[in-house]
């Protein structure tokens, strides 16, 4: 397996398909770069250099006590990017991997993006509090919390139902598709999955949304059960300069694989797009 040894010794497994301009994938939580599978083997198809890498503590990356928090996630990211020497790079992340990217941006700049592409992103911040009024409750983490101390298994069964809208009427999510999102929620460690709770739903990203300063295409469904799009999508859309912003009516969370067709072509238009978005659609 490809693995990189990041500056505190933990390993990061990536996987490298197909050539030509690079595209990073930064997965959601509790799952791992195989949820990218999809998009990685339709844009190598495509002409480029597909890379997703498991974020420490999930997949067949390594399980570190510490290091669970966006600034690391974001440093690890850094240096498999270094680590490959990729320059003109599309970073794509999805859910808490959207935050990872928008954190790596904030840290490390854009001398090696291109673009940047936002699915389902936790960003700005999922919490709610005085400034973000259209957040989640605490008290709606702590139930992620304790329902994955307490049988992280079942909760991940359960947690397919909202993910993919498979709870919603008509809904045609096949049991393999959510088998898979246990099957990978089930590789990682449990302290770094509960670490990464925390991360995702506490981390403010404002300052470094303000800071992407390339091409940026968000991505969320209307019907997102698991990061609303109100304090996310539309948020978002506005703190990013040079943002598109595209709505998938009655998209809900996991939506590489519910909504993989579309999600696919409107990756490669905007790879193709040259300097430019896609015509925005809200």
């Amino acid at each position: 397996m490809s693995k990189i040894t990041t500056r505190d010794g933990t390993e990061i497994y990536y996987k490298d398909w197909g050539s030509g301009p690079p595209v990073v994938f930064s997965h959601g939580w509790p799952i791992n770069a195989d949820a990218w599978e999809s998009q990685m083997v339709f844009l190598a198809f495509s002409g480029y250099r597909c890379i997703a890498h498991d974020r420490r503590g999930h997949g067949r990356s390594s399980q570190p006590w510490g290091g669970n928090d966006m600034n690391t996630y974001a440093d690890d990211l850094s240096e498999l990017i270094e680590r490959l020497d990729l320059h003109g790079a599309t970073l794509v992340g999805h859910s808490t991997g959207g935050g990872e990217i928008v954190r790596y941006i904030g840290r490390h700049g854009t001398n090696r993006i291109a673009k940047a592409v936002l699915v389902g992103a936790v960003s700005p911040l999922m919490l709610k509090t005085q400034a973000n009024l259209g957040g989640l409750p605490m008290a709606a983490f702590d139930a992620i919390r304790a329902g994955v101390a307490a049988d992280r298994s079942q909760f991940f069964k359960d947690l397919t139902a909202p993910f993919y809208g498979a709870n919603r009427p008509g809904a045609k999510v096949s049991q393999g598709v959510r088998d898979a999102f246990w099957l990978q929620g089930m590789q990682g460690g449990l302290k770094n999955e509960l670490d990464c709770i925390k991360a995702f739903s506490e981390t403010n990203f404002t300052e470094d949304l303000r800071k992407i300063d390339v091409p940026t295409l968000i991505i969320h469904g209307d019907d997102d059960q698991i990061v609303p799009i109100g304090a996310s999508g539309y948020a978002s859309s506005k703190l990013v300069r040079n943002s598109t912003l595209k709505v998938y009516p009655g998209g809900p969370h996991g939506l590489a694989d519910t909504h993989k067709d579309e999600l696919n072509a409107d990756l490669l238009a905007f790879l193709k797009a040259g300097g430019h978005g896609l015509t925005r659609s809200a």
